[in-house]
């Protein structure tokens, strides 16, 4: 296949309302506003959820377009989602729209990794949807083997995998403990049959992601474990892919404070099982068509996927 950036298409400024902020611009190379083209072959969106990422966000991106280019055999189209950063980010960003063919970014009103990566997927035109934190922690090697399952049909989400054998880890022994004691409380009170909720290298068919999205409350950190436990609760097959992962000593996310907020999504997720709350109907809708398509296709899953 072409191995060709994504188009530089540009979509609607403004959010319909929701959940989102009302205040959403959305800017691409020619910087003009125009129809999003029906696009041709296969295309893969990568979102980049950033927050005052001045310092790293244009080699980041750069790299994730070379990468991008040299080794994915599909259209691509990477989406910088700037959400509230108050220093240089999204300056840098609109820059990186002006180099680069295929890059587009969209500044939101309102902090949330979940509030922006909620936003671009569920309006998303690709087929298959991922992000990746802007600082690149994980080896873009495993992108590939990431999104593979999902091209191939075999899985519906897809996440990278910092805890099993296999994966090599660079990061304090202080974030280690705590990435395994969330993982096992997730095990114990919910249980969850995945290993690492939080690895931010994820990805999902575009329809099975748009489905999930309406029962997903969260707009914050705790929204990749929502995501992946409605999906495991719905009968949804996860892949989970070994990956390479290197800590950014810069990092600014507040671990304390996260891992309280979890506990606190957590909480409501059990509270939620227990009280038999069902998914929304147009979700429900569209879970069915995909579990049909499932059984219609006959799919042999390996065992390696979940």
């Amino acid at each position: 296949m072409n191995r060709v950036a994504g188009p530089r298409e540009a979509a609607i400024a403004g959010d319909p309302g929701g959940d989102d902020p009302g205040d959403a611009r959305l800017l691409t190379r020619e910087g003009q506003q125009a129809a999003t083209p029906a696009p041709r072959g296969y295309l893969v969106e990568v979102t980049v959820p950033v927050y005052n990422e001045e310092k790293v966000l244009a080699e980041s991106v750069r790299r994730l377009h070379s990468y991008l280019t040299a080794n994915l055999p599909f259209r691509f189209v990477i989406t910088i989602a700037d959400n509230a950063s108050t220093d240089e980010t999204f300056a840098i960003a609109k820059r990186m729209c002006a180099e680069l063919t295929g890059v587009r970014a969209i500044h939101l009103d309102r902090k949330g990794r979940g509030r922006a990566l909620r936003h671009v997927w569920g309006r998303s035109s690709a087929d298959v949807v991922a992000y990746m934190d802007a600082d690149l922690s994980t080896g873009l090697d495993a992108f590939g083997p990431l999104i593979a399952p999902l091209v191939s049909g075999h899985s519906d989400l897809a996440t990278g995998n910092r805890l099993s054998p296999g994966a090599t880890v660079v990061r304090s022994l202080k974030r280690e403990l705590i990435s395994r004691a969330y993982n096992l409380l997730l095990r114990i009170i919910l249980g969850a049959r995945f290993s690492d909720a939080q690895c931010g290298f994820k990805a999902g068919r575009t329809e099975v992601v748009k489905a999930l999205l309406p029962d997903v409350q969260d707009n914050a950190w705790f929204f990749d474990t929502e995501l992946l436990m409605l999906a495991q609760r719905r009968g949804l097959r996860i892949w989970e892919m070994p990956v390479t992962w290197i800590e950014d000593p810069d990092s600014t996310v507040d671990i304390v404070r996260t891992a309280l907020a979890d506990l606190r999504g957590i909480a409501r997720l059990r509270f939620r099982a227990s009280s038999g709350s069902r998914s929304s109907p147009a979700g429900h809708a569209r879970e069915t068509q995909i579990r049909r398509h499932h059984a219609d296709t006959e799919l042999a899953s390996p065992e390696q996927h979940r």
